[in-house]
């Protein structure tokens, strides 16, 4: 069953000014590794995001102010954990958070990353030891992520959560192909700023089984912090390596989560969702030709009123009539950097955009970035 578990964070956000936030959507090549989907070239992989953690290092402009850094799905070989906290640890900045979705492992060797890291993911360890104790097989494969926070004071602390939705792999009639369920899902609260967010992987945004929603459990989660704090939901990201970014059962679950059909939601009213999602030069043998990936987004409550628009790198609309105001990326390896807006009832000066893209990065044939001109 998901279950949301409260992580406190020692990070100071600048009060009564936006966060900034980056969207990584680079491309994944996936094979298959046994019963698991794994990374087909994982030194490719590994160059790419060790590019990216290098130019956030180096921080070049305004890059210095970046908070949220969203890698997608499977995307990091877990071979390589290690060597991305190492130059997270190292290199960013304090107050800042990664997110890195980390290809699959059987439940064994998750098990054992998890005992690694067990100081901050009790709770999951804990959850995983009585599946496992209960007959879970080790050999069966884990979708998992990786979030790492620097805080205040310069210390790095490492959540981990498995997803808890099937995979392609499931179309099988092979039972060693399944997924393992996650069960633990963390819910960040900056105190000090009193900021809270959460991340999702993919299809943990829209699954739901005969007992419960996914989604519904954060909503209530959300309204609970609202109706006892005064606090809300501020950030929710999902994780995709999505083949159908744009398929009717996200839209039908954005519809419900800012539309308030059924019952009062202010814990999420004002939430920001960023859909991360792999490239469209993302390959593998389950990549049909129809499929298509990129189109990652951030997406608001229609309060904001951000004007629509179209442009060569992006578009804002609704999302095809849906109460949200939609900034929707195209297809390309790209960077997005832009920030998070401030709730729009609190800004005095109501004709101000309060979204803004800041930087978008294409990559260049040495290995690295370049700012792309997006506004000609």
């Amino acid at each position: 069953m998901f279950r949301i578990v409260e992580k406190e964070l020692r990070v100071e956000f600048p009060r009564g000014h936006h966060l900034h936030s980056l969207i990584a959507q680079i491309p994944n090549c996936l094979g298959d590794a046994g019963a698991a989907c794994r990374i087909a070239d994982p030194d490719a992989n590994w160059q790419q995001i060790h590019s990216v953690l290098k130019l956030v290092s180096d921080a070049p402009g305004n890059l210095k102010k970046l908070h949220f850094l969203f890698f997608p799905e499977a995307s990091l070989p877990s071979r390589h954990l290690g060597d991305a906290l190492e130059i997270v640890g190292e290199g960013f900045a304090p107050n800042s958070i990664t997110a890195f979705g980390v290809d699959h492992l059987s439940l064994g060797d998750f098990c054992k990353v998890l005992q690694r890291y067990r100081q901050d993911n009790e709770e999951l360890l804990a959850s995983v030891l009585e599946d496992m104790d209960a007959g879970a097989p080790e050999s069966i494969p884990v979708n998992w992520c990786a979030i790492a926070v620097k805080e205040s004071d310069g210390k790095l602390r490492v959540f981990i959560e498995a997803k808890s939705h099937p995979f392609v792999g499931e179309e099988t009639i092979n039972p060693s192909h399944d997924l393992y369920r996650g069960k633990v899902f963390p819910l960040f609260r900056c105190l000090s700023t009193g900021f809270n967010f959460m991340c999702l992987i993919c299809f943990d945004y829209v699954y739901r089984d005969l007992y419960q929603s996914n989604i519904s459990e954060v909503i209530e989660k959300a309204n609970e912090l609202f109706f006892s704090t005064r606090q809300r939901l501020d950030l929710l990201a999902v994780l995709e390596c999505n083949p159908k970014p744009e398929h009717p059962a996200f839209r039908d679950v954005l519809n419900g989560f800012y539309g308030e059909y059924l019952s009062y939601t202010p814990g999420v009213r004002d939430s920001v969702t960023l859909f991360c999602n792999s490239s469209s030069e993302t390959s593998g043998g389950w990549v049909k030709k129809e499929h298509r990936f990129g189109a990652s987004s951030v997406i608001m409550h229609r309060g904001h009123k951000v004007a629509h628009s179209s442009l060569r790198e992006f578009s804002v609309d609704d999302f095809g009539g849906l109460p949200v105001c939609r900034l929707r990326f195209g297809e390309a390896t790209r960077l997005y950097y832009f920030n998070l807006p401030l709730f729009h009832e609190l800004d005095p000066r109501t004709t101000r955009v309060p979204l803004k893209i800041h930087s978008i990065f294409a990559p260049t044939d040495e290995g690295g970035w370049a700012p792309v001109d997006w506004e000609n």
